[in-house]
């Protein structure tokens, strides 16, 4: 799977190409509304491979993403062979915790759906956030760049 960048809110943002399958459709013909969660959790972890900071990396460094808070706005249905792009951007604020902002977006321009996730970076060792994953990420990345860190 290829994954293209495309234009969210005037920023360049990261996307990944996905077609609706029909067994992750729901009893009303749409797509089931956990699925959203697993299409946006596939951009987060293509968006970190594509920086040069895949799982295994991140598990070698002894450190691993965290999700806190998901917030999901459902705005459009989607159907069977739907094809969306799902966008990720990190939007850096300081301090232990992190936004990625996501848009599940129709090939016509319509948003299915906006995903907000607030994620931190666990220290696997001590099992708590570390204080700075921005920096963190930085040291590690192969192309910080696509993580929003240059």
């Amino acid at each position: 799977m290829r994954t293209l960048p495309e234009q969210v809110e005037g920023s360049m943002a990261f996307s990944v190409p996905i077609t609706v399958r029909g067994y992750e459709l729901d009893i009303n013909g749409h797509l089931n509304q956990a699925v959203y969660l697993q299409y946006a959790e596939h951009a987060r972890w293509e968006l970190l491979r594509e920086g040069g900071v895949p799982g295994e990396k991140m598990v070698a460094a002894g450190i691993g993403p965290v999700v806190l808070e998901t917030t999901i706005k459902y705005l459009r249905e989607l159907h069977l062979g739907d094809e969306v792009t799902v966008s990720c951007e990190f939007e850096w604020s300081g301090g232990k915790v992190f936004t990625m902002r996501q848009f599940i977006t129709k090939l016509d321009g319509t948003v299915s759906a906006q995903v907000d996730v607030v994620s931190g970076i666990l220290d696997l060792r001590a099992r708590k956030l570390i204080a700075d994953p921005r920096e963190r990420l930085l040291e590690i990345a192969d192309a910080p760049e696509v993580l929003g860190l240059r």
